[in-house]
């Protein structure tokens, strides 16, 4: 499985509609077979900040979502919205399948 967390630092004034603006990337890339999830979520401490949490079944889906038709126009849409480049991690967890439930808060 390929886990992949990505921190955008968005322009002010393009933080409350990059989402909207996204909507159509978004749904072709949840879209793929290999795609596990694709969440995008509003950092609570700076609202100019957008994170996106990626999950592949493979590094071969991983490759096909960065060799799909949708990708580049998709990094394009965002490059004139944001305010500096990117943070990524990425993670290649080969044993994995997809999510645990979190022992620490098991609500039974």
């Amino acid at each position: 499985m390929i886990v992949i967390t990505v921190r955008f630092p968005v322009k002010p004034e393009f933080s409350d509609t990059f989402l909207s603006e996204l909507r159509e990337s978004t749904e072709a890339v949840r879209s793929e077979p290999g795609c596990l999830w694709y969440d995008w979520a509003r950092n609570a401490d700076d609202p100019n900040e957008f994170l996106l949490t990626e999950g592949y079944v493979d590094a071969a889906a991983g490759a096909d979502h960065v060799n799909s038709d949708h990708f580049r126009p998709g990094l394009e849409k965002m490059r004139p919205m944001l305010a500096a480049t990117p943070r990524i991690i990425f993670s290649d967890l080969p044993e994995r399948t997809g999510w645990d439930a979190m022992g620490e808060l098991r609500i039974d």
